[in-house]
């Protein structure tokens, strides 16, 4: 499948839709069966790394479930490899929880093969999301009530 540069710019843009409106099933069907989302700054709780559509769609339903964002036009910056989009945006988001708002700007660069993305690589300040949901100790309890094993993080 033959791709052209603006071609895969609309795949991005396609994908933030998906993601701003909760479609994260349809999101995850852009990764190739072995695409790999990766976070180098990962959230407490999170994995810094997921790969194949099962572990994305498990993670990332939460995404859908917890927050509401709506995501700026990106800004693409050019590059000379075929298949390779790098984008810069922001995004709006509300913790559905607890009505807490944040602005985030990203960056990410993102690997399509045959027109399906083989590697998103997302650079984002995690921090932001933990103070709106209260800080780091309210961030931890709620990842745990989430995950079924509400217990003490006052030692964490």
């Amino acid at each position: 499948m033959t791709t052209t540069p603006q071609d895969l710019k609309d795949l991005f843009r396609h994908s933030l839709e998906l993601l701003s409106s909760g479609r994260i099933e349809e999101w995850v069907g852009l990764f190739a069966e072995d695409g790999i989302l990766e976070f180098p700054y990962p959230a407490w709780g999170f994995a810094s790394q997921m790969q194949g559509r099962e572990q994305l769609l498990g993670q990332m339903t939460m995404f859908g479930q917890q927050l509401k964002v709506e995501f700026s036009e990106p800004e693409f910056y050019a590059t000379a490899e075929d298949g390779l989009v790098i984008a810069a945006f922001t995004g709006e988001a509300t913790l559905l929880a607890t009505g807490g708002q944040y602005t985030q700007t990203y960056l990410s660069v993102v690997r399509f093969e045959d027109g399906k993305i083989k590697l998103y690589r997302d650079f984002w300040n995690p921090w932001l999301v933990m103070e709106a949901a209260g800080g780091e100790l309210p961030w931890k309890q709620a990842l745990q009530a989430l995950a079924g094993g509400a217990t003490d993080t006052a030692a964490s």
